[in-house]
């Protein structure tokens, strides 16, 4: 529970971790060197400063990025897949300005991004710990009464009305 409480955020707990990627524009091999790399490296972290994001993990290949980062709750993480490629697409273009000629329209990434949510627990114990919930409040039968019961003679049925409404 204590990574929950790091993360608070008005009225808000929770833990969004995101597995972000993308690709250069017509896959361009724009970092070939160990250099060009670290300098992207350190573009995205100045990034993650600037709009609240904690870059957990960060990868450069030649031609793609990949990143693990925490969220703020209040961030869609197509809002920071934006953030990241927009910033560092900047640094690099003003660190490199031969690459203006490579991208005419001004344009370091393509448009294309994968995002995968990345959680504390896995999908199974998320599963197991919903049918545990479930199974320590079990509704009998006998604790259901029929509409026909509930609703007076000459009623009918209004939609919307549901039998588990009238538990005893």
């Amino acid at each position: 529970m204590d990574i929950y409480r790091q993360h608070t955020n008005n009225r808000s707990i929770g833990w969004s971790v995101w597995h972000m990627q993308w690709c250069t524009k017509y896959r361009y091999k724009i970092f070939s060197s160990v250099e060009r790399r670290n300098l992207c490296k350190i573009f995205l972290h100045e990034a993650a400063k600037r709009y609240n994001l904690e870059i957990l993990d960060c990868e450069v290949d030649i031609d793609h990025v990949h990143v693990l980062a925490s969220l703020p709750l209040t961030m869609t993480p197509l809002d920071a897949v934006g953030y990241l490629k927009g910033f560092s697409a900047k640094c690099v273009f003003q660190q490199f300005p031969q690459f203006r000629k490579l991208y005419r329209h001004g344009h370091l990434w393509s448009p294309g991004k994968f995002v995968a949510s990345v959680g504390h627990i896995t999908l199974e114990k998320a599963k197991s710990y919903l049918e545990a919930h479930h199974a320590k409040l079990p509704i009998k039968e006998s604790q259901l009464r029929s509409e026909a019961e509930e609703l007076p003679v000459g009623q009918p049925f209004r939609a919307g009305r549901m039998s588990i409404m009238y538990l005893i």
